[in-house]
């Protein structure tokens, strides 16, 4: 498999720990009920993000293996995503309020990625440009499937233990500028490796 790892695990670690409604849900919980009570609701985000994974893994293999010449494509589609995510991040505010939310269990963590479109397109970015080489590698795709889910866990359960801290400190404009700054330049470089852009210059 001819895997870039460098702008993958760039790519996965910005979108999965930045502010979206798995993140903010979240946080939301563990200001609200503490972290050991937002356990249940945690893993349920964690399996369904992991099922979705897997179909978006499934669904991008079958459309590589059947029509490769689509792969460039995909690339550049994938590439546009990363560009409007990286617009987004420089609007975030990391502003979230408590709100009238209440306790969430596993049923609702899971049925939350079902309704969740960003991880749905997110999981065909990561399979369809990322990971087109492993394609037809059934067990690869799982195992990514299963480190996806596992490194959204632990981007939920960090806003979920430091909610409260993130929410403080991320109002402060100058740190919230430099964080925004960083976050936007690194998705602009993983946007720009996946299309292609670089090996024409190297």
């Amino acid at each position: 498999m001819g895997i870039d790892f460098a702008p993958l695990i760039t790519f996965v670690i910005i979108t999965t720990f930045t502010p979206g409604p798995n993140n903010i849900s979240s946080a939301s919980m563990g200001l609200l009920y503490g972290y050991k009570k937002s356990v249940g609701f945690l893993a349920g985000i964690m399996a369904g993000f992991f099922s979705i994974m897997l179909l978006c893994a499934f669904v991008s293999s079958a459309i590589l293996n059947f029509m490769p010449a689509i792969e460039p494509f995909l690339r550049m589609v994938g590439a546009t995503y990363i560009l409007w995510l990286a617009v987004g991040a420089a609007r975030t505010s990391y502003i979230f309020t408590r709100g009238n939310t209440s306790s969430l269990g596993f049923k609702n963590g899971f049925f939350l990625q079902t309704f969740n479109p960003k991880v749905i397109i997110y999981g065909l970015t990561l399979y369809s440009s990322f990971l087109s080489s492993a394609a037809d590698n059934q067990v690869a795709l799982t195992v990514f499937a299963a480190l996806f889910a596992l490194t959204a866990f632990c981007a939920t359960s960090t806003w979920a233990l430091g909610g409260a801290a993130i929410k403080k400190h991320l109002r402060e404009p100058n740190l919230r500028l430099v964080v925004n700054a960083v976050l936007v330049l690194l998705l602009v470089y993983a946007a720009i490796d996946l299309s292609g852009a670089l090996s024409l210059v190297k």
